[in-house]
């Protein structure tokens, strides 16, 4: 599902043998946005449903719950770093990448901030950088370096609300550039290094990708 300042899409998918097929789609023109924000939840909410009813009809299902893209001129992309001591030297297990990663997400946020989505990018590796997979490797120390998208508190709420007053559950809520590159661009093109530009009514935002790790640009 996504929601934007002029239009308002739902696509309908089914995931099968680990590929997903398009089933279908919905559009319907956007009410209640102002300058990239949503003023007027229940005119927001009318044009989720007007493209949720479209895709139904169309996918000729019945939607209870959705992903749903949240970009816009809220988002801030930021550099953070999380370190953790593994005490004698050993290998490094898959939870401690986990507990490294997460350890970064520490960060202290500006009031009405939250953490959307986070990327690693490298790993330091008792003092070596540039490692991309750190797992199985003898180490005391591991730092992990990752990209966090962080978005306004509030408007993810308001976001939210609307799906609600749509009749709709809110599964996950993910960066729509982000969302557009996995949907728009090969795994292989990612790691060769490529940029994605985002075009919308009221903002414009850009995910560069480098041998998979991503920086953001609003």
């Amino acid at each position: 599902l996504d929601l934007g300042g002029a239009h308002t899409r739902c696509v309908v998918c089914v995931l099968e043998s680990g590929r997903i097929r398009f089933l279908g789609y919905g559009h319907a023109e956007s009410y209640g946005w102002v300058k990239g924000r949503i003023v007027d939840q229940k005119a927001a909410a009318d044009s989720v449903l007007a493209a949720l009813r479209e895709a139904e009809k169309s996918a000729q299902v019945s939607v209870e719950s959705a992903v749903v893209g949240l970009g816009g001129p809220t988002a801030r992309g930021a550099n953070a770093r999380g370190v953790i001591e593994l005490g004698r030297p050993r290998e490094i297990e898959q939870r401690d990448v986990n507990r490294a990663v997460n350890r970064a997400t520490y960060v202290q946020l500006m009031d009405d901030r939250m953490v959307l989505q986070l990327f690693p990018q490298d790993f330091v590796v008792d003092d070596h950088p540039g490692h991309r997979d750190p797992r199985g490797m003898m180490a005391s120390r591991l730092e992990a370096n990752v990209h966090l998208i962080t978005a306004s508190t509030q408007e993810h709420n308001t976001v939210v609300g609307v799906v609600n007053l749509a009749h709709l559950s809110v599964e996950e809520t993910v960066f729509e550039p982000v969302a557009a590159c996995y949907a728009a661009v090969l795994p292989e093109e990612r790691r060769e290094g490529v940029a994605l530009v985002d075009v919308g009514a009221h903002s414009t935002d850009v995910v560069v990708y480098y041998g998979e790790a991503l920086q953001l640009a609003t």
